[in-house]
């Protein structure tokens, strides 16, 4: 088994870093190689050391081939299925056990410029649209082709089932099961008075339905993830239910509603 590691920048991290991959070299049970951050070889197995926002990072550096696990080196992280405490347990885990690998959907992403040009991307949690500037953000919204709405406000979140417990949770949108092929678009700060109106409220689309966000603002803030970049050439962006799929190894159980709960309520 090929496995990398993408590490959070500190000393701790670096530490577990370094006792992990002592551990799986004296592995007799199973060959381990691991192999080094320079894109040469593709990893079978790709161990997040740090935080979500090192997942994350992990996910885009390695795409869809590998899978993923998280050991996390802060509090627990939603994607953490290990603690640093717990090495000797998970190097066992990946000499005996077989694991169940989950599969999470993402977000893609369809920039289309002003110019004509077109634009691919991807998010395996959320895409964030946003003004940037003081001034209000406003956006067509038109869902399967028809118009929806016009929204004003602060922005706009297009969230995957994963997603849905980050950003989107936060301004009390649907948590979704990863399951539940669909993406979520959620408002933050929306206008509603007595002239401007909008839904207010998250809607779930499923997997066959699409949502186009037209940009009525010269410029605007968008996230993908990690990645945050202001952009000035923007006509809409068109966003639909991944094609592929992250895929998580775990070599323990941990249902999602488990996750959720020990993330949110328990700690």
């Amino acid at each position: 088994m090929k496995i990398a590691t993408v590490l959070r920048d500190d000393d701790n991290t670096r530490e577990v870093d370094r006792l992990l991959r002592e551990k799986l070299r004296a592995s007799s049970t199973r060959p381990f190689t691991l192999i080094e951050n320079n894109g040469e070889e593709q990893p079978d197995l790709v161990l997040s050391i740090g935080g979500d926002g090192t997942l994350l990072e992990a996910v885009h550096q390695y795409g869809f081939s590998p899978s993923y696990v998280g050991i996390h080196t802060g509090h627990l992280g939603f994607y953490a299925d290990w603690r640093p405490e717990e090495l000797d347990d998970f190097v066992l885990a990946l000499e005996n056990v077989e694991p169940f690998i989950a599969e999470y959907p993402t977000v893609d992403c369809e920039f289309h410029k002003r110019d004509g040009e077109v634009l691919y991307k991807w998010a395996l949690n959320e895409m964030v649209l946003r003004n940037n500037s003081l001034s209000t953000l406003v956006v067509a919204v038109y869902i399967n082709g028809e118009e929806f709405e016009t929204f004003r406000g602060d922005g706009l979140i297009v969230s995957s089932p994963s997603g849905s417990t980050a950003y989107n949770k936060a301004v009390n949108g649907a948590i979704v099961h990863p399951s539940l092929e669909g993406i979520q678009l959620s408002e933050i700060a929306s206008i509603n008075n007595q002239t401007y109106r909008t839904i207010n409220s998250s809607l779930v689309l499923p997997k066959h339905h699409q949502v186009e966000l037209i940009m009525m603002n010269p410029e605007v803030m968008i996230g993908l993830d990690r990645e945050q970049a202001v952009w000035t050439d923007i006509r809409s962006i068109v966003c639909v239910v991944g094609q592929n799929k992250v895929k998580f190894a775990r070599y323990k159980k941990l249902p999602f509603w488990g996750r959720v709960r020990k993330s949110f309520i328990t700690g």
